[in-house]
């Protein structure tokens, strides 16, 4: 069974720019309820002493530098090529992912510094209201990652996806906040290490989400092959145009939220170099057509020689210079 984001990479019918305008959109509105939560729990965490609401807090409003780093670089991706970008620059959201990535990174170092100096003083018992500041973002939180993942099921896109997982990481480390508010106001004695164990919880988790963003840019950047099902329906796709023959070797790799293709196909030997070209062109044509989220298809000509068993299965990485 095809999974939905790569159905919806396969059969979208909407272009590259509906689907930045609505990557774009789900970016904002994340950016606005992390900045929301961030100050309502930044505020609760100082007037009551939680060290584990303060941790929180700085990650929600680390998100909000994230979300908005993403926003700036779909606006960077979107632009047209140019002499000095002749590929575009759809790059510009990896770049800004691995960076961001770094961020995450050295946010989780201060806190967890602060966390292992509170271990050692004794928690003030947090008031009541805390508990409700923390319940309230497990649930947005996990609202706003069933939304994104929707939304990136129908654009096919990665750094939503990603992002969506980070919301649903934000609400598990707000689950931890609330038992270990809990646990402080149940046995402020003997567990007033609780809220400062909860916020090393929290460190745990934003550092598991900057692991897992720096290597999803990482590889983008990397020029990772895409996804096995959607080469293959590329090369499905080009092979039932007429005249082709078979496909020799397909590179398709992921920049931004769009793809581009390098694709050898084989034509008959005896055809003239103006009936190639004309193949060409249709097998670019239509796999852009069929395929909303590639951004160029690079046609290569091979004289068809027969059969070849090894040549169906040659892998389709690219091969070493």
């Amino acid at each position: 069974m095809t999974p939905p984001a790569l159905e919806a990479t396969m059969n979208s019918r909407a272009s590259a720019a509906a689907i930045y305008r609505e990557v774009t959109a789900a970016a904002l509105l994340g950016l606005g309820i992390n900045a929301a939560l961030g100050v309502v729990k930044l505020t609760g965490g100082l007037l009551s002493g939680s060290i584990a609401l303060v941790s929180d807090a700085v990650n929600s409003l680390g998100d909000v530098f994230t979300s908005l780093i993403i926003v700036i670089a779909l606006r960077v991706a979107q632009r047209p090529p140019d002499a000095e970008h002749p590929y575009g620059h759809s790059r510009a959201e990896a770049i800004a992912g691995s960076n961001v990535a770094l961020l995450i990174g050295l946010s989780a170092l201060a806190v967890g510094w602060e966390a292992i100096q509170g271990l050692r003083e004794p928690a003030a018992v947090p008031p009541v209201w805390t508990l409700w500041i923390a319940g309230a973002n497990v649930l947005i939180k996990e609202t706003l990652y069933r939304y994104k993942v929707r939304v990136a099921r129908r654009t096919g896109s990665g750094a939503i996806m990603a992002n969506a997982w980070d919301h649903r990481s934000d609400a598990l480390s707000s689950l931890a906040v609330l038992i270990g508010l809990t646990a402080v106001r149940w046995e402020p004695e003997r567990l007033s290490w609780a809220d400062a164990g909860a916020a090393l919880i929290v460190v745990a988790v934003i550092v598991w989400s900057g692991v897992k963003l720096f290597r999803s840019s990482a590889s983008e950047l990397m020029d990772v092959q895409a996804p096995p099902l959607l080469v293959a329906e590329v090369r499905r796709a080009a092979a039932s145009v007429p005249r082709v023959k078979g496909v020799e070797t397909l590179w398709v790799r992921k920049s931004g939220l769009e793809y581009f293709a390098d694709i050898h196909i084989e034509v008959d030997p005896h055809l003239t170099v103006a009936e190639g070209h004309a193949i060409g062109h249709l097998v670019k044509d239509r796999l852009l057509e069929r395929f909303t989220v590639l951004r160029d298809v690079l046609v290569h000509l091979e004289p068809f020689s027969g059969p070849s068993a090894a040549r169906q299965q040659q892998e389709t990485a690219p091969k070493p210079s």
